[in-house]
């Protein structure tokens, strides 16, 4: 089963959003956000704005 993640680390005077696909890949955030919810929730935005990733989740010739 494929598995998304969002996480939240430390990043100057906040904390930078980072999606992390089963593939490997992952995409942070260039800005840091004031709390971690903010970055969690940036990075859930940014999922939504790449929704090809979410289908190719369930193409078989894909890697996990």
């Amino acid at each position: 089963m494929g598995q998304v993640t969002l996480s939240a680390t430390p990043k100057g005077n906040g904390f930078q959003a980072t999606v992390t696909y089963p593939s490997g890949v992952s995409i942070s955030s260039s800005e840091a956000f004031p709390t971690q919810a903010e970055a969690i929730e940036a990075a859930a935005l940014k999922v939504l704005d790449m929704p090809e990733r979410l289908t190719d989740l369930d193409r078989p010739d894909i890697a996990e």
